[in-house]
Formats: structure tokens, C-alpha cells, sequence
């Protein structure tokens, strides 16, 4: 009876988006008709949908009442309504990304995962951990802080530089992990006649770098890490959403991680870590450390560690809201026709507006491989402004840009600066169309204008 009391209070949230859309009738064409699903302030142009990603209206609709039913009584909510609405979420997910349910959990964000994964891991000081030179910068600062810790496992940095290839990222990332493994003694472990062991090596790996926008070859690259006995943690941030055929049965990483919230449509914070059970005894804890940690020293009779999914599934009193809108935000995006439409639609978007750009600059998109192999929903484009700036005034002038792109033009993209030159990364999403990248690249070449006679004066 309890059962069925739940199942119905969870329906009632399957359709909370009534009156939002008709899910009977067919949605409409994507570009500028879509933004009235959509939130965003009239006049404002969103072309950085890769940073903070954008809820529609219906998935905003489903978290404000699910919000007021939970205070309407927060402890039936808290002790037993939220679990099954937690579990779809799962399923949902985990069918998404081609893996077990209880292989998957959320968590707040991409960040949260790698620290949850790498924290929990026992490091020796011989051991190395791989990151690239464009590995997110919150995670490259989580593992740097490990390497500033015991036991002081190394740090190494994988090169990487754009523009180019998938092949090249491949020749080179073997070439990297195989220099390592060839440097690397075999350590004594303490004892009159000690066992020898290899120290380990894991790699981290983007599977879209966020600055600059490129798709890399992540399968790939995980297929180098398990021939070469290496393991692999893939930060997927960017991958949910804008990138299909995920299938983590098939690729076999040994941690993947995915924000729910930029690309998916859902609520911010909200991600997902997947961590196959081959290695969920590498987890011993969630983090915060919640009630269901089992320790070695608990009396028999309780539940078996690690607990893997019990863990994250009470870390303690937080708004699981926006794990919960994880169904939602799928029916909506089935709605408006499904994962390939909606890439297919940004990927060309993407790729247009960017060649778009380059011909209004003057200039060129970093992606020039045939079939644009490293582009997905966002592209790069080279702006009309000096190279070989000093590090100092590039900040000055990516400060100024984005700031007066805000201000005086409403519209907004990512300046960045790579390889000796200034770039703008352009996030592709259904409520977008060419016009957009268009007015972009008005205020852009006005900005780039104005910086080159001010900050950037004398320089070439």
C-alpha cells in the first residue's frame, strides 16, 4: 500500500509541465521560436550555453512544485517520497550513457566527482597522475593540491595544443603514457624479501575541452590507458547533451563524470558519476562522508562496503531537486525531437556560425579538420586582435571584452586566450540561430576595434 501511495505522489510530478507544452502536438522549428520555453530576459543573446547550461520553462515549472510539495511536508518527503523519484532519475540516466543503474550517482557538479574519485583513491608517492595542459582548471587545481599532499604523487602534464587532429592527440597521448611507464621504477614494499609492485599511473581525461571547445578522442585514448595497464578518469563535463552514443559499458573507463546541468537541461548543480562496479571498492566514501560509510571496523551483520549508491543517496539534507527534474528534462528534450535532432541542429549551427564569424573578422575557426572532427555544439573562432600579448594584458582585455559584451551589447560568448591569439568560443543551443552569431560579431569587431587603440596599442 505504502508502495503504491508513492508511486502516485511520483506521477503527480510527470506532469507538472501540463500547459507548458502540448506533448501531443509537434514542437516547433528550432532557432528563436524555441526561446519562449525558455527563461532568458528578451533582447539577450546567449551564446555561452556551455558554461552554466539553460533550464526551459518546463523543467523550472517541475522544480518550484516540487519545492512547495516538499514543504508542504518535509518529512514525509525527506524519509521515504524522494527515494523513488532519485531511482528513476538513475535509470534514466544510466540508460542514457549505456550503464547500470547502480553504477551511477549525482552529485553537485563535475567538480565535486573528481574530488569524490581522487580523494578516495590511495595514492603512494611513486604514483603519477596524468592530467593535459587544458584540463579544467578547478581540476587541475584538485590534483595539483594531491600532489601537494602525502604521499606527494606526481604530477604530469600531457601537451596539448591547438589546432589539431584526433590522430595527432592519439600519436601523442601513447607516446606520453609510454615515456612514463618506461620511466618507472618498480618499488620495494617494506619486508626481508619485499614483493615488488608497479607504481600506478592514472590519466585524466576531457572528453570535450572546455577552452578551447574541442570533442577529443576519449574512447580512444581510454583504449591506450587499458592496453598500457593505466587507469582513467574521463571528465565528461561537457558531454551530456551535446554528445551522442556515450556507451560506457562498450569503452569500459574507470571513472567517468558528467554534468547533468550544462547541456541536459537540467536544474544547476547536477551531475553524474559513474563508477563501474569493478572499481567501486576504490570508493570508500562519499564526500561529505554520509551515515551509510561502512567501516572495517562495523560490526557484522550490516550492510557490505562500499555502499556505493546508499552513500550518495543521503549525503545529508540537500535540495535534490535538481537531480529529481532528471526525467523531465528528457521527456522535454523527446518532445522537441530527440538526442540526434537536437545535436544535429547545434553541431551545424555550431559549425555555420563559426565560419560565420571568420569571415566577418577576417580571420579563421580553430577547427579546420575535415568533417570539423572537434567540434560538437561549440566552436572556436580566432578574433581580429594582436598576437604574442603578455599574460598580464590578456586578462585586461578578456576582462574588457566580456564585461562590455554584458554591458553595452547584451549578447555573450567566452573570450579566451590559446596558442598566441584571442579566440571566442560559441556555444550552439535549439533557441539560437544564425542572427545570433551575426550580432555577435557586430559587437565583437566594434570591441576588438576599440581594444586594439587603447590596451592593445603598439602591439601587432
Amino acid at each position: 500500500m505504502a508502495y503504491q501511495w508513492h508511486k502516485s505522489w511520483n506521477m503527480d510530478y510527470k506532469i507538472a509541465h501540463a500547459g507548458l507544452y502540448d506533448s501531443t502536438q509537434a514542437p516547433p522549428e528550432f532557432g528563436h521560436a524555441m526561446l519562449k520555453y525558455f527563461s532568458l530576459e528578451s533582447g539577450y543573446v546567449n551564446l555561452n550555453n556551455g558554461s552554466y547550461g539553460c533550464v526551459p520553462r518546463p523543467v523550472t515549472r517541475f522544480c518550484s512544485e516540487l519545492t512547495n510539495k516538499v514543504e508542504a511536508n518535509p518529512d514525509r518527503y525527506h524519509r521515504f517520497s524522494f527515494k523513488p523519484l532519485l531511482v528513476d532519475s538513475r535509470e534514466r540516466i544510466a540508460k542514457l550513457v549505456g550503464a547500470h543503474p547502480d553504477e551511477c550517482v549525482f552529485v553537485s557538479n563535475a567538480t565535486a566527482a573528481v574530488n569524490t574519485i581522487m580523494r578516495n583513491i590511495e595514492w603512494n608517492s611513486e604514483d603519477i597522475i596524468v592530467q593535459t595542459s587544458t584540463t579544467w582548471l578547478s581540476t587541475s587545481r584538485a590534483l595539483t593540491y594531491l600532489s601537494d599532499t602525502r604521499p606527494y604523487p606526481m604530477l604530469s602534464t600531457f601537451k596539448l595544443t591547438f589546432p589539431t587532429t584526433h590522430a595527432a592527440i592519439l600519436d601523442a597521448f601513447r607516446a606520453h603514457i609510454s615515456g612514463l611507464k618506461k620511466n618507472m621504477a618498480t618499488v620495494s614494499v617494506s619486508g626481508d624479501t619485499p614483493p615488488k609492485r608497479k607504481p600506478k599511473i592514472l590519466a585524466v581525461i576531457d572528453s570535450v575541452v572546455a577552452n578551447p571547445a574541442a570533442y577529443m578522442p576519449w574512447k580512444e585514448m581510454v583504449a591506450i590507458c587499458r592496453a598500457e595497464g593505466v587507469m582513467s578518469l574521463v571528465d565528461a563535463a561537457h558531454s551530456l547533451g551535446q554528445e551522442l552514443n556515450i556507451d560506457l559499458e562498450a569503452v569500459k573507463p574507470d571513472f567517468w563524470i558528467s554534468n547533468c546541468h550544462k547541456w541536459l537541461f537540467a536544474r544547476r548543480g547536477s551531475a553524474v558519476m559513474y563508477v563501474p562496479f569493478r572499481n567501486q571498492h576504490l570508493i570508500k566514501t562519499s564526500i561529505p562522508t554520509s551515515t551509510n560509510y561502512v567501516s572495517p571496523k562495523d560490526p557484522p551483520g550490516g550492510p557490505s562496503a562500499p555502499n556505493f549508491v546508499m552513500q550518495h543517496e543521503w549525503p545529508g539534507a540537500v535540495d535534490f531537486t535538481s537531480y529529481l527534474c532528471i526525467p523531465t528534462c528528457l521527456d522535454f528534450r523527446a518532445w522537441l525531437g530527440g538526442e540526434e535532432k537536437i545535436s544535429s541542429y547545434n553541431r551545424c549551427l555550431a559549425i555555420d556560425g563559426g565560419r560565420r564569424l571568420a569571415h566577418m573578422f577576417g580571420t579563421r575557426v580553430m577547427d579546420e579538420t575535415p568533417h570539423a572532427q572537434l567540434t560538437l555544439n561549440m566552436t572556436n573562432v580566432k578574433l581580429p586582435l594582436p598576437t604574442k600579448v603578455p599574460k598580464d594584458k590578456r586578462t585586461e582585455v578578456n576582462d574588457f571584452l566580456e564585461l562590455s559584451l554584458l554591458r553595452e551589447y547584451n549578447v555573450f560568448a567566452v573570450t579566451f586566450y590559446h596558442g598566441d591569439a584571442f579566440w571566442v568560443r560559441c556555444s550552439a543551443q535549439v533557441f539560437n540561430d544564425m542572427s545570433d552569431f551575426e550580432r555577435l560579431g557586430i559587437a565583437l569587431l566594434e570591441l576588438c576595434n576599440e581594444a586594439k587603440d587603447t590596451l592593445l596599442k603598439g602591439f601587432t
